[in-house]
């Protein structure tokens, strides 16, 4: 049995015996097996209740998918723009609910200026946004800070380009 994950996507499987192989690729969709030597069957889509019967428990114990969010800076500084500072009551909701467990503060830059000033700026980024997320009661030992400075933009561009959009810290919520 294919199972989606929390959006309802999948990937695809190949059920191999030494009697042939079949693949499934859509959720809720089984094959049978009866013996390594025997052809596997053709798939079969499961009722939904029959899913839920055999596999509901597993699906529960899934944990939540991670929550992600950017945030954006001013150029050269570690100030958030307007719109990112709008987005904390929705990442203090996010901690509280989730009980974060695992979280990633990653730091990025546009390509103005020299790789090593960009890896720093990208670092205190990710600082002032995990600082924030301490206040939110995220426990300190749950934080993973970095920096990727100019090394990881979100829109290509050739050294000494301004671009806002690269000029960011990510936060992913596990």
């Amino acid at each position: 049995m294919l199972l989606p994950d929390e959006s309802g996507t999948t990937g695809a499987i190949a059920v191999s015996t030494s009697g042939g192989t079949q693949e499934v690729d859509r959720p809720g969709v089984a094959v049978g097996v009866r013996t390594a030597a025997d052809a596997p069957a053709a798939p079969v889509a499961m009722p939904d209740d029959e899913v839920q019967r055999l596999f509901g428990a597993a699906l529960a114990a899934r944990p939540a998918a991670p929550v992600r969010f950017l945030f954006y800076f001013d150029e050269g500084s570690e100030e958030l723009v307007p719109a990112s500072r709008a987005l904390l009551p929705g990442v203090q909701r996010t901690v509280s609910e989730r009980r974060a467990v695992d979280v990633s503060v990653v730091g990025h830059t546009d390509t103005v200026g020299d790789k090593r000033s960009n890896y720093a700026l990208g670092l205190r980024r990710a600082e002032k946004v995990a600082a924030i997320l301490r206040n939110f009661g995220v426990d300190s030992k749950m934080l993973e800070i970095t920096s990727f400075g100019e090394e990881d933009l979100l829109v290509k561009t050739p050294d000494n380009v301004r671009e806002p959009a690269n000029r960011r810290v990510e936060v992913t919520i596990r």
